[in-house]
C-alpha cells in the first residue's frame, strides 16, 4: 500500500477500534453476530446444536448416533452461515475539500471521511465480513462490490486515495446510480456533508430504505461549518460554484447561519428517525476513534 494511501489507515486509530463488531440493527441478508450466524433457521449448511425431540418434529433430522449413546431422541438443528454485506458510500464532491488550503494537524472533510471509511472497512474485514465502496459527487465515481480480504482492503483504500474532489454534488442523479449497485440487502453507511437540498437527500434515503437496507447516515461538517468562528470582514466563495461570492461581516451573520444549519440538520435527522435510519453528527474537530467507538458500542448494545 502506498504511503499516501496508508494515511487513511492510521495505526493509532485502528488499535483503539479493534475488537468492536459492527452489527446491523435489523435483520437483513447477511446479518452477523459473533460467529456469523444468520437469523434464518433451517436444516442446511452448518450444524448448530441439538434439541430434544418433541412430537411433530421431522424424523429425518433425528440424530441416531446420539440416540445410541443416551437412549433419547434429539433433533439436529442447523443455521445458515453468512456474512454481513456493507456498502460504504463516501461523498467526494468539491465541498468535501474544505478547508481548501492544508492546515497542519487538521484533516479536510474528505480526509476525515476517508479515514472513517477505511477504519470501518478494516473492522469489517477483520471480522471476515464483506465491505464495498461507492464514491459519488454528481455521479458514481467508484464502485467496488463487497468482498472480504486484506488485498481487497488495500484496493478500497487506494480507491479512496485516488478520489478527486472536482465536481459539485448532484444527489438525485448520483443516487439513481448508487441504488443500482445495492442489489442485495445489507448495511449501507453514508458519509457526507449533505450539502444539498434536504428534500432531495430525504427522497434518496427513502429509496435505499425501501429496498430494506439498514442505513446509517454520518453527517460530517468541518468545525468551521459547525461553529462559524470567523471575525474579520471577508469574502466567502462557493467551493462548488466559484461564481458565488459574498463579502460580509461574519459576526452579523453568525446567528442566522447557525440557525439555518440547525434547521437543516433537524429536518434530515427527523426524517431519518421516522424511517429508522441511524443519524450520526460528526465534526472534523471530534477525535474519530472516540466517535466511532461510542457509536459501534451503542449499536452492539441494541442486540
Amino acid at each position: 500500500m502506498s504511503e499516501s494511501a496508508s494515511r487513511f489507515l492510521r495505526p493509532e486509530l485502528l488499535a483503539r477500534l479493534t475488537g468492536l463488531e459492527l452489527r446491523a440493527r435489523q435483520v437483513v441478508e447477511g446479518f452477523v453476530s459473533g460467529h456469523h450466524r444468520s437469523p434464518y433457521r433451517g436444516y442446511s449448511v452448518e450444524f448448530a446444536e441439538h434439541r430434544e425431540y418433541v412430537p411433530g418434529d421431522d424424523l429425518r433430522h433425528l440424530d441416531w448416533r446420539v440416540y445410541g449413546r443416551v437412549d433419547r431422541f434429539y433433533i439436529k438443528q442447523y443455521e445458515e452461515e453468512t456474512n454481513l454485506r456493507t456498502h460504504l458510500i463516501v461523498d467526494c464532491s468539491a465541498s468535501m475539500r474544505y478547508p481548501a488550503e492544508p492546515i497542519p494537524g487538521r484533516l479536510s472533510k474528505f480526509e476525515y471521511a476517508a479515514t472513517a471509511a477505511a477504519s470501518l472497512a478494516f473492522l469489517l474485514t477483520h471480522q471476515q465480513d464483506a465491505v464495498g465502496l461507492l464514491t459519488f459527487d454528481d455521479r458514481v465515481r467508484t464502485a467496488l462490490p463487497p468482498a472480504s480480504s486484506p488485498a481487497y482492503l488495500r484496493a478500497l483504500v487506494t480507491a479512496l486515495e485516488a478520489a478527486r474532489m472536482d465536481h459539485p454534488t448532484h444527489v438525485t442523479a448520483a443516487f439513481a446510480q448508487l441504488t443500482g449497485h445495492l442489489r442485495r440487502r445489507g448495511l449501507v453507511v453514508l458519509i457526507s456533508d449533505l450539502l444539498a437540498d434536504a428534500g432531495e437527500i430525504i427522497r434518496a434515503l427513502e429509496q435505499i430504505r425501501h429496498a430494506r437496507h439498514d442505513v446509517v447516515v454520518m453527517h460530517l461538517l468541518d468545525q468551521d461549518e459547525r461553529t462559524f468562528p470567523f471575525q474579520e470582514l471577508m469574502q466567502f466563495e462557493g467551493i462548488e460554484d466559484a461564481g458565488i461570492q459574498v463579502f460580509a461581516d461574519p459576526p452579523s451573520l453568525r446567528a442566522a447561519y447557525l440557525q439555518a444549519v440547525d434547521d437543516f440538520t433537524w429536518q434530515v435527522r427527523t426524517a431519518c428517525a421516522n424511517r429508522r435510519i441511524d443519524f450520526v453528527e460528526l465534526s472534523t474537530a471530534d477525535p474519530l476513534d472516540v466517535v466511532l467507538r461510542r457509536y459501534l458500542a451503542a449499536r452492539a448494545a441494541l442486540r
